[in-house]
């Protein structure tokens, strides 16, 4: 009998920082059966591929990454095991032309991780998609640098977006125990940055039948290992009084929110089944910097959404003039089959969509790139985040700058220590980072 847990285990993770963490539970059941883990492919006898279904590029480079790792089967690679998105919703399409992969894991089952593994080494592929339990697990091995991590409090979601595949994917949302995401953020150490991560973090504990974000977050905040608190995907419906004045008074939550709008245009996001709608959302940003004055707001918008005319781009353009937002990300609307938007008539060619996209981004390139001028020759609070040996300085960010969606600060100081934050003069920006150094730094 083949001694799996004797091999040497290697580990790619695709796609968001969610799936980082389920990478990171397995990583923790990995070591808790004493493998071996490398972070070498090429040394790697069994490699996991965990992947992402959300969008066709992401299904692309999910594939090619499996036939790309292959040739590593002429070496020392024995196996390779395809897990998340891809499997949980494509198993039945790619199991069977996927050759290259040994083992099919779905997103509920790295509980049956070995016992598929072991069927494999006896001669098999295998497809275990949906034989697992589903528990909830807080173990982890932390992939990210030592002074942030990712907790996600959350799978799932209700939000029946008609673009979206994540319900179908990743099913119903379910709200992850309180009490076992408080002691798993307790034992992940010294955190300078612990950032919250879920479809709709906004939604957590409704599924159980209560709005539990802000009593998690006062839990979190208790702790003394966690420094701060970041809150990403807030969707709008969501934000009420009781978190915005959290937000306010907790001094250890960052001012900060990513809350993805997807559009501005009413009778676009009617069509996407999403919240509110324009003058909504501008309302809510009024109130936001009424009450937190120094709130950074993040957002994402989908460009190209079937039947979208040219007026709505337009509409969209001044949307992001008025709403002044500090940081964003724009995407062409991918046509994904099994959701309702495939539908839809007025779908457009890739060429309009691409154009769309680059004409938002300049729109908005402009209004950060003034938001960030406002910081010069200011002195910001940053955390470092270690040497960019390329621009031969340290990096860091500052409150209104999430890992790697936003932009950095590169600066120069005599000394500076990864995960602690320094007082950093801002000299110069372009329209995504800043530059300066601490006050101590001679130049000459």
């Amino acid at each position: 009998m083949t001694d799996i847990k004797a091999k040497k285990f290697g580990v790619i993770s695709l796609g968001c920082d969610k799936n980082r963490v389920d990478t990171e539970k397995l990583l923790a059941i990995l070591k808790s059966n004493g493998c071996t883990i490398t972070d070498d492919a090429g040394t790697a006898q069994v490699l996991i591929i965990n992947t992402c279904a959300f969008l066709n590029e992401a299904r692309k480079e999910a594939i090619e990454t499996v036939i790309e790792y292959s040739v590593l089967k002429s070496e020392n690679l024995e196996k390779i095991v395809v897990t998340g998105c891809l499997p949980q919703k494509y198993a039945d399409e790619t199991f069977s032309a996927l050759t290259e992969a040994d083992v099919f894991l779905g997103t509920d089952d790295y509980d049956k991780f070995f016992d598929a593994l072991e069927k494999s080494y006896d001669g098999e592929r295998v497809n275990f998609v949906g034989t697992g339990s589903h528990s909830f697990s807080g173990e982890r091995v932390v992939t990210t640098p030592a002074h942030y991590a990712y907790l996600k409090i959350a799978d799932g979601c209700n939000n029946r977006c008609t673009y979206c595949l994540i319900p179908k994917i990743r099913g119903r949302y379910v709200s992850y125990p309180m009490e076992s995401l408080v002691n798993e953020a307790e034992n992940l150490g010294d955190v300078s940055e612990l950032i919250l991560v879920a479809q709709d973090v906004t939604r957590y504990g409704l599924d159980k039948g209560q709005k539990n974000l802000v009593k998690i977050l006062k839990n979190l905040t208790e702790l003394v290992n966690i420094n701060s608190v970041r809150l990403l995907y807030c969707y709008p419906d969501m934000i009420d009084d009781e978190l915005i004045s959290e937000i306010r008074d907790n001094p250890k939550i960052i001012k900060y929110l990513d809350i993805p709008l997807q559009h501005s245009e009413d009778r676009i996001l009617k069509l996407m089944n999403r919240p509110e709608g324009r003058e909504k959302y501008l309302s809510l940003f009024k109130k936001l910097r009424e009450e937190i004055p120094e709130i950074a707001i993040r957002s994402t918008f989908i460009a190209g959404f079937p039947t979208e005319t040219e007026e709505e781009v337009d509409g969209l353009a001044d949307f992001l003039q008025k709403a002044q937002l500090d940081n964003c990300g724009f995407f062409a609307y991918s046509r994904e089959p099994d959701t309702a938007a495939y539908k839809l008539k007025g779908q457009m060619p890739y060429s309009v969509k691409k154009k769309r996209v680059k004409r938002l981004y300049a729109a908005q390139k402009e209004i950060s790139f003034k938001k960030l001028q406002n910081y010069v020759g200011k002195t910001l609070r940053v955390l470092c985040d270690g040497i960019d040996y390329e621009k031969n300085c340290f990096v860091g960010r500052a409150y209104f700058q999430a890992p790697e969606i936003d932009g950095k600060v590169y600066f120069n100081a005599n000394s500076a220590v990864q995960g602690e934050y320094l007082e950093v003069i801002i000299e110069r920006t372009d329209a995504y980072d800043l530059y300066g150094r601490t006050g101590d730094y001679d130049y000459e």
